[in-house]
């Protein structure tokens, strides 16, 4: 056998290797290429997914921000100067009556009065307090128009549809026209959804007592869990000693992180309400309720960024005298707040967000009026939502989406402070 054909014979399986390895290459690199696709196509789809959630509740509730207004002519009777009480809903009929003198039947005055809203003698009544409509003057009045003509301004009824499937009649939505006709109908922004607390008359309804009801829940919450879950994470990871008791708490305090939001409000019901005998509906016991759900999430972050300070922080701190208690309050402690304080706003997020605790305290009752302290019956944003979706009034369904737009937006605010504290004050070691 000669020398080249040995050559041969050794580059043959040397040349099968080389083909063999490139070829394992080539099906890696496939693999990687069909993983980064599944990956992007499913951040993709996430987003998709997000932008129609959001953009759905965004779109249903647009009619929500604006306000259908009629102007009308408001005449005080001079006969208030000698301190008679002039009763301002009258008054707005009177003034919507005189628009129309052709309404002479009581039929005809009631759908013709049935126009305005029952906020319009609440704005009458406000510019009376103000002292800007004197005995005798006359004063035009922006007020605002019931659901059914809110709904037929923003082209939700129309003439097309069958009279007897639509709440206003052909002469309801004439009068209507005339009114537009002559420059006495405008669409103003619905300060109202801020301004006004609940009411059973959805043009009118707001998210005052709602947001008011929501500080005092997060105030009780903050004051009470953050203390708590700092100091039980501060003990946790810096004193106890490891042994079967601490696992045993550590277990429990992570399985708390993950039960359900429910079964802390059966908790509240039970303890607070049944056993201490606390009011239902009321901020504290939202608060408490929410600051026991939040605590779990509170321990496990702030013991995380307590593990994040390095170990030699504390032994430098030692190694000049310092004392445990120095070691953790001058040191470990202010290099981990940026960590604890993202766990805190994180935490409060989630409760903002929680319905079902609140639910089974009872803080979804009908409260017309913004709570004035932690012992008034208040409601939330989030079972505001529950009360609103729960409403058979079409005019509900935008102002449902608007509150979700607000509750979003109060979260968003939070979750983006979380994440700038923690990119300013962020240490890496």
């Amino acid at each position: 056998m000669t020398d080249t054909t040995l050559d041969d014979a050794s580059a043959q399986p040397e040349t099968d290797v080389r083909t063999a390895i490139r070829n394992s290459l080539k099906s890696r690199r496939r693999k990687q290429t069909r993983l980064r696709l599944y990956g992007l196509t499913a951040i993709l789809f996430a987003l998709a997914m997000l932008a129609v959630l959001i953009g759905s509740v965004v779109i249903t509730s647009l009619p929500a921000w604006t306000q259908t207004q009629v102007r009308i002519d408001v005449t005080v009777p001079p006969e208030a100067a000698e301190g008679v009480n002039v009763r301002p809903g009258p008054l707005a009929d009177e003034s919507i009556l005189a628009l129309f003198p052709g309404a002479e039947s009581r039929a005809e005055q009631r759908a013709v009065t049935s126009m305005l809203s029952n906020g319009a003698q609440y704005s009458i009544r406000d510019t009376l307090e103000a002292g800007t409509l004197r005995p005798g003057e006359t004063l035009s009045i922006w007020v605002p128009v019931t659901d059914a003509y809110e709904q037929l301004r923003e082209g939700v009824i129309t003439r097309d549809q069958p009279e007897n499937r639509r709440p206003l009649n052909d002469a309801a939505i004439e009068r209507f026209e005339t009114l537009e006709a002559d420059g006495r109908v405008r669409s103003a922004f619905a300060w109202d959804l801020f301004t006004s607390s609940d009411s059973r008359f959805p043009e009118i309804a707001g998210l005052r007592g709602a947001i008011v009801g929501s500080f005092y829940l997060l105030l009780i919450c903050l004051v009470v869990s953050v203390p708590l879950g700092v100091g039980a994470a501060v003990y946790l990871e810096e004193y106890a000693s490891k042994n079967k008791f601490t696992d045993f708490i550590e277990i429990n305090v992570n399985n708390l992180a993950a039960v359900p939001s429910v079964v802390f409000g059966l908790l509240g019901l039970a303890l607070f309400i049944g056993f201490f005998g606390m009011p239902r509906s009321v901020p504290l016991v939202g608060g408490l309720v929410l600051a026991l759900m939040t605590l779990p999430t509170i321990i496990i972050t702030t013991r995380s960024a307590l593990k994040a300070v390095p170990p030699s922080i504390r032994e430098a701190a030692r190694g000049v005298g310092a004392s445990d208690m120095q070691v953790i309050g001058h040191h470990v402690l202010p290099l981990a707040a940026p960590g604890i304080m993202t766990g805190v706003i994180i935490g409060l997020a989630q409760a903002l967000g929680e319905t079902a605790p609140l639910l089974l305290i009872g803080m979804n009752a009908f409260i017309v009026s913004a709570p004035g302290g932690i012992l008034e019956a208040s409601t939330a944003l989030p079972t505001q939502i529950f009360i609103w979706f729960d409403s058979p009034e079409r005019g509900f369904v935008a102002r449902t989406s608007a509150a979700i737009c607000v509750l979003l937006i109060f979260l968003s605010l939070m979750n983006i402070t979380a994440i700038i504290l923690r990119r300013r004050f962020e240490r890496r070691w």
